[in-house]
């Protein structure tokens, strides 16, 4: 089981898998440092927001900036 499991793993192509990686992680510590510093949000609070910046890795942080973040 562990050789299947490593040639498995082997086989991903990580040259484009690691820059999503990345990509994520900044929109995700984007959002939420913009998140703390923002006054306020539009709908909801500030934790439920968090909550979904966090576990909706990629589509949380996009819906922050597009739908609750207020504009000044």
């Amino acid at each position: 089981m562990r050789g299947k499991m490593s040639a498995g793993l082997a086989n991903i192509p990580w040259s484009l898998i690691i820059p999503i990686i990345i990509i994520q992680l900044i929109l995700q510590v984007a959002s939420l440092i913009s998140l703390v510093r923002s006054e306020g949000v539009q709908s909801g609070n500030k934790i439920i927001w968090a909550i979904i910046i966090v576990v909706f890795s990629m589509i949380g942080p996009i819906l922050y900036w597009t739908l609750g973040r207020e504009v000044q």
